[in-house]
């Protein structure tokens, strides 16, 4: 099959388009020809030697697929072959025209959800409902959704303004806070300007929830708006370390929830139309190295995704 590989950390670059052997699944496991192929923003950084956790190389990277199961492993009912699916891999493999999936991964594409779609939510639509659901927006809260062109940010967007909050969405660019008025934000900032925090404080009086995706110094500007006892849902380090709650607001805890059904969930609010994933670009299998530079210029708005 062909798949890309990462052999040494370093940019873009180091993603190479190879043959390599086709896996075979074992027990408990199928095997499933890629559709459709998620990337995210903490694979920029493994790739590029500087992400959470150590790159195990030579490595597959991709941790989100849709496709149809070809075969089943041992203990696997057979009959799940032709299925079309969509699963989490465990942090490899995604990016190749075959891949693993454990069977207890797996969850049946809904009919009328494209593969697109389905693998654009798998893992930013289980962050945002986790995240939205712990942080509990209500009817008129302000809510700060950083990143709000990304693939959770637009999400989060969409889920506090469906619980009646009022969202203010940051972001960099004047296309991604057009996205984030168009889903839904009543308040669109630039956090790269200066002056971004009093802004916000000017036209909120303050915050009762901030959704923390980029760390940094603009986590903590964010929760400096926090009105006391205020919530902060603190999930990414884009800009820097993550943001430190201090004892004045809430940390909002991860909800005691399996994954899996959060995915579930929100395959199912795609499915019923209450959420709409923001697919910024699809790129063919053989050029992952233009998708992750992409990212990493921050030139895509919403999802980017592989093709093979």
């Amino acid at each position: 099959m062909r798949a890309v590989v990462v052999r040494e950390c370093g940019g873009p670059e180091a993603l190479v388009l190879e043959k390599v052997p086709d896996p075979v699944p074992g027990p408990g496991q199928v095997l499933i020809e890629v559709m459709v192929a998620g990337i995210t923003f903490v694979e920029t950084q493994v790739r590029a030697g500087r992400g959470p956790w150590p790159a195990e190389l030579p490595a597959i990277l991709g941790n989100g697929v849709a496709g149809a199961v070809l075969s089943t492993g041992e203990g696997v009912d057979p009959a799940l072959a032709g299925t079309r699916v969509v699963s989490t891999l465990g942090g490899y493999g995604g990016y190749a025209e075959l891949a693993v999936a454990g069977a207890d991964d797996l969850i049946t594409l809904p009919e009328n959800l494209s593969p697109e779609a389905a693998v654009a939510l798998l893992a930013d639509g289980r962050t945002a409902v986790g995240l939205a659901t712990a942080a509990a927006p209500r009817p008129g809260e302000w809510v700060l959704v950083e990143a709000a062109g990304g693939g959770v940010g637009s999400l989060l967007v969409q889920l506090a303004r469906d619980a009646g909050a009022r969202v203010v969405g940051a972001a960099s660019s004047a296309a991604k806070r057009d996205l984030a008025a168009g889903l839904g934000a009543e308040l669109t900032v630039d956090y790269t300007d200066p002056d971004w925090a009093r802004l916000v404080r000017t036209a909120t009086g303050g915050l009762d929830v901030v959704f923390d995706g980029v760390g940094g110094e603009i986590g903590t500007a964010a929760q400096g708006l926090l009105k006391d006892g205020g919530r902060l849902s603190v999930y990414g380090m884009a800009g820097g370390p993550m943001t430190t709650p201090d004892p004045r607001v809430t940390a909002v805890a991860w909800p005691a929830t399996d994954l899996r059904e959060l995915s579930r969930q929100a395959l199912d609010l795609a499915a019923t139309g209450r959420l709409r994933p923001v697919i910024g670009a699809t790129f063919p299998l053989e050029s992952a190295a233009e998708a992750h530079a992409a990212i990493e210029a921050r030139a895509v708005t919403g999802k980017t995704l592989l093709r093979p």
